[in-house]
């Protein structure tokens, strides 16, 4: 071997740090936050977390330049779409209680480095989605004072002409995010609180303007003269699905804030799909009363709601939708800045982030450091940034981190739960394995044969028709299904996405890509849902796995694949910068890897001997392993 170049049992520890797995702990309920939130409050701060500006000017865009009146079927779809994702958060919700959300669910299952960049995308996501909806709040009261606020700054700080700033320094939008810190701060009881009261106003108002809006309705809008029903015909529903599909991010704050629940085995999933509900039937009806009450193609795109009631003569209805949107954004911006800090907690606790993130006020029992400088830096953003050619860069990790949690989701139906877990109090036994990657937990499945069959291994009732599956070591052929889903996932949605022009290819080549692709999704399928999952009776499980997640997958890689290539780009410097911060410092305090390091030379492991005797072999450190497995003769066996 060349000197100076590292060893291959050196990159073998290297790899296995890179995927080791944060200990799956479903059963406690210990934190150092305060678990204060009911059913209610989690319910309120998804429906303030999907409910925001979107409802006042997404639907007026969507309709006027989309669908047209099938905005309603866009909004529709999109819903049906993202209840895929919310049912695998709500399911990961009730099994693990803990705060984290997408970065806990890919650390229990993908491994440490992906769990640390959803984590390190996550952040991004709530702060430049805090900072824009600041800024749109400022705007939004700005215009309701014809625009005072804007020319005052103008005539006193001035304009500057500088790539990536803003014309002008948004003062108001870093004084609201300055005021919901300190409420933040102040403890998961008073924001709560404070969601509950935006939250009432701003349905009250939905609730104002679906009443008055069917009231005013004039059915001859949706008539042939205006432009029919779907003007844009089935492509513009589907083009208009994709962007509605952003107007429900935002449920992922309850799976967020699990730790601070009361009894979040029950309440995560509840509010989850309640939330879901209320935000989905809100969008539906306010879209249908829209463009019931003015044609489609006459909307004002900014200001839809109020445009159309001032259209039909009730002016003054436009301050109540004006105050109404107000409390929707503020309800999103608690949200994002309830969330952000508790994110960075959970990445702290686990040492992949500076400790400094991991203290909690001893008082309010809320992250304050986290608080204090992710608000800090939430306000810099809107004073100074422009935030408009950034809020694409919003979709690609929220989709990124939809897929992965699906994807774990399908990962975790079929690991056995630790030996450690099943023993019982009555037989402790230090000498047991611990299992650090997703490799490791599947074969964990083998290491035991017991009467009933096991996750992971073919169901009993098709081994005498899938016989050549059992000749594979129990879960590689599980491992093996799941990457074949997700490279058919991708090579399906680019045929999709892109079609046959885009990709060079003559039509038949096309037809061919789409059917290989489009059979070895299936398959993968069928060869998941061959295998025995794992069952608990006692916790939310979604149902149809592995379809539910594995059709989330490909949704979530569809939208993925038609942004453009500047946020693309732009995403791939930000995980430059998250890798050098994960190799600089997370990958040397993690927990897991301070686990790892006294048990160099304690550690047992049980011998996978092909009878299962009670026979253990003490693992040695690194520089004394042999080169070669020893002989069965020369293994110790346990009194």
């Amino acid at each position: 071997m060349v000197r100076g170049l590292p060893s291959t049992a050196s990159l073998a520890r290297f790899c296995q740090k890179l995927n080791r797995l944060k200990p799956l702990e479903e059963s406690t309920m210990e934190t150092s936050l305060r678990r204060c939130l009911s059913t209610l409050d989690l319910t309120l701060l998804g429906v303030g977390g999907m409910v925001g500006s979107g409802l006042y000017v997404l639907t007026g865009t969507v309709a006027k330049q989309m669908a047209g009146p099938a905005v309603l079927l866009s909004f529709a779809v999109a819903a049906v779409a993202s209840l895929l994702s919310a049912l695998c958060y709500a399911e990961f919700g009730a099994r693990l209680p803990r705060t984290g959300s997408a970065y806990l669910f890919t650390y229990v299952s993908m491994g440490e480095l992906w769990a640390f960049l959803i984590g390190w995308n996550v952040l991004l996501e709530y702060l430049i989605g805090g900072a824009a909806v600041a800024r749109a709040w400022s705007g939004y009261l700005d215009a309701m004072f014809n625009h005072r606020i804007h020319n005052l700054t103008e005539a006193y700080v001035g304009t500057w002409q500088v790539p990536l700033l803003a014309h002008y320094p948004d003062f108001l939008a870093a004084g609201i995010i300055i005021l919901a810190s300190v409420f933040i701060s102040c403890g998961a009881r008073v924001s709560s609180w404070l969601n509950h009261t935006f939250s009432v106003v701003s349905l009250v108002v939905i609730l104002f303007v679906i009443i008055l809006g069917f009231i005013l309705a004039r059915p001859h809008n949706w008539s042939a003269e205006e432009g029919g029903f779907a003007p844009f015909g089935f492509s513009g529903i589907m083009a208009g699905t994709a962007t509605c599909f952003y107007a429900f991010v935002g449920f992922d704050v309850i799976a967020a804030s699990s730790e601070e629940a009361r009894n979040p085995k029950r309440a995560v999933p509840i509010a989850i799909t309640i939330s879901l509900g209320l935000a989905a039937g809100a969008y539906i009806l306010v879209s249908t009363v829209l463009t019931l009450m003015v044609p489609w193609h006459s909307l004002d795109p900014d200001s839809a709601l109020a445009d159309a009631f001032y259209r039909r003569g009730y002016s003054w209805a436009g301050f109540i939708v004006a105050a109404g949107s107000i409390c929707a954004m503020n309800t999103v911006l608690l949200s994002s800045l309830f969330s952000l800090p508790r994110i960075v907690y959970a990445m702290a606790i686990d040492g992949l982030f500076f400790q400094v993130f991991a203290q909690v006020h001893p008082r309010t029992q809320v992250p304050m450091v986290g608080i204090l400088v992710f608000g800090g830096l939430m306000t810099c953003l809107a004073l100074l940034l422009d935030l408009e050619a950034l809020v694409q860069f919003l979709s690609i990790g929220t989709l990124l981190a939809y897929t992965f949690v699906a994807t774990s989701i399908i990962v975790l139906r079929f690991q056995r739960a630790p030996p450690c877990s099943a023993s019982g109090p009555a037989s402790p036994d230090p000498r047991v394995k611990e299992y650090h990657s997703f490799s490791d937990h599947i074969q964990l499945v083998g290491t035991e044969q017991a009467s009933a069959p096991e996750p992971g291994q073919l169901r009993p009732a098709l081994r005498p028709y899938l016989g050549f599956l059992g000749r594979y070591s129990p879960g590689a052929a599980v491992a093996w299904a799941l990457s074949m889903l997700v490279a058919s996932a991708i090579t399906l949605a680019c045929v999709l996405v892109f079609g046959d022009s885009a990709l060079h290819l003559p039509y038949w080549g096309y037809i061919l890509l789409l059917l290989l692709s489009s059979v070895t999704f299936l398959l993968s399928l069928l060869i998941l849902g061959a295998h025995q999952q794992r069952q608990q009776q006692d916790t939310f499980q979604i149902p149809m796995v592995p379809l539910t997640p594995a059709l989330s997958i490909l949704l979530n890689i569809c939208l993925m694949l038609k942004l453009s290539y500047l946020t693309w780009l732009r995403f791939s410097i930000w995980l430059v910068i998250g890798l050098a911060v994960y190799f600089g410092y997370g990958i040397w305090h993690s927990k897991e890897n301070q686990r790892e390091l006294p048990e160099l030379t304690t550690r047992y492991v049980v011998f996978p001997s092909t009878n299962l005797e009670e026979t253990v072999q003490t693992v040695q450190p690194p520089s004394q392993l042999p080169s070669q497995d020893p002989s069965p003769a020369e293994q110790p066996t346990s009194p």
